[in-house]
């Protein structure tokens, strides 16, 4: 075995927007390669038929779905985060959540000093912890 990636599906054209809403919240973060559909091939031309991107080194991949599914991200898997203080947190929480589900709200949850979880515009679940 090589190594393990998280593989992030998106739907309607969003991955490289969410890849670069990703990398702008995060410093040392990148989008690596973006592999584009041309025109006649199975996916939208121009979408993502496949990418991958890091935050803060951990690498991710993601595509466009030509397929539309029945289910999207469920927030059993989430994007981790350990922040280095509380404005980080706070900042990163805020920009994440833009009124979007709020799965557990920042605060003190006796496991960390200030802890939130929530859902991102495009469905995906992050977890936010300052140790």
């Amino acid at each position: 075995m090589k190594k393990v990636t998280p593989f992030l599906m998106f739907q309607d054209g969003k991955a490289e927007e969410a890849m670069n809403h990703y990398i702008s919240l995060l410093e040392d973060s990148e989008i690596k390669s973006i592999t584009r559909y041309g025109a006649n091939e199975a996916g939208d031309e121009g979408t993502v038929m496949l990418a991958t991107f890091s935050l803060k080194g951990q690498e991710f991949m993601c595509i466009d779905s030509n397929v539309t599914h029945q289910f999207s991200f469920t927030p059993s898997f989430s994007i981790y985060v350990t922040c280095e203080t509380e404005k980080e947190l706070d900042d990163l929480y805020k920009k994440l959540n833009e009124d979007r589900i709020e799965r557990m709200p920042l605060g003190n949850y006796g496991f960390s000093k200030k802890f939130g979880w929530t859902d991102d515009k495009f469905g995906v679940s992050w977890q936010l912890n300052l140790p």
